[in-house]
């Protein structure tokens, strides 16, 4: 591959959005709301959590994925994209609200059957979760949750210890370091993410030139800048599923 074709495209607002294998403009939107690679990654983390220590239920990975899916990959998403149109959709404003509502309700509904199921100390979590997916989103309580930290520590850490809890009803320091894992992975996604959508959504130009110390030079653009921002985090996005793989070998097939 030459160095032309392997440069990324810059049409989208991210190296996912509007992708060419879904033809509807429409469905195409949803794709791009829904941040498919990160919100694998985040599914990837639930799994590691729940899958830590033995015994693991299924249903109950599998009830924790879809509230986390919910909450996640479709209310959070939905609200983000309700301030200031960041991945340029045309979705009317009707659809994401109800989708945010749709998503964050099913995911405290399916919390509330967990209290039953697991323990009434799942409650705190629900709380915390909807706290963090609205405040963060819509930048409430003046922006005080709209921060770094709280990205990293409630997209990485908290779904590891929410599906721990889950499974076991109790945490542990395996879970708490394995929740320092994953908001160690989301913070390498933010550090990568965070220059890439600056140079694809407010960046017009690159201008300079990279000088090697053999004598040759190099124009610089935003597609050089940018591949291995987006290759970086095309592996990182792919990583986590494989972790998640290897740990559900490990709990389900003997």
């Amino acid at each position: 591959m030459s160095e032309k074709e392997s440069l990324p495209d810059l049409a989208g607002p991210a190296f996912y959005a509007q992708p060419k294998f879904i033809r509807r403009s429409r469905a195409r939107d949803w794709w791009t709301v829904l941040h498919p690679p990160y919100t694998l990654l985040h599914l990837s983390l639930v799994t590691v959590g729940a899958c830590l220590a033995a015994p693991v239920s299924g249903l109950r990975l599998l009830a924790t994925l879809a509230a986390f899916l919910l909450a996640v990959g479709v209310g959070a998403h939905c609200l983000d994209e309700l301030k200031g149109r960041p991945l340029r959709t045309t979705l009317p404003t009707w659809q994401l609200v109800s989708a945010a509502i749709v998503g964050l309700g099913g995911a405290v509904a399916l919390g509330i059957v967990g209290l039953f199921v697991v323990s009434g100390y799942l409650a705190i979590f629900i709380a915390v979760g909807v706290m963090i997916a609205v405040g963060y989103n819509l930048e409430l309580f003046g922006g005080r949750l709209h921060t770094p930290l709280v990205v990293v520590t409630g997209w990485g850490g908290f779904p590891i210890l929410t599906a721990y809890f889950a499974q076991h009803d109790s945490l542990s320091f395996a879970a708490v370091a394995a929740a320092g894992f994953g908001t160690m992975i989301t913070l390498i996604q933010q550090q990568l993410s965070t220059p890439a959508r600056d140079l694809r959504r407010r960046t017009q130009s690159v201008a300079g030139v990279m000088n090697r110390v053999d004598g040759s030079s190099q124009p610089l653009s935003k597609e050089l800048m940018l591949r291995p921002l987006e290759k970086a985090l095309k592996t990182l996005c792919w990583a986590g599923p494989l972790l998640a793989i290897s740990l559900m070998c490990v709990r389900f097939i003997h």
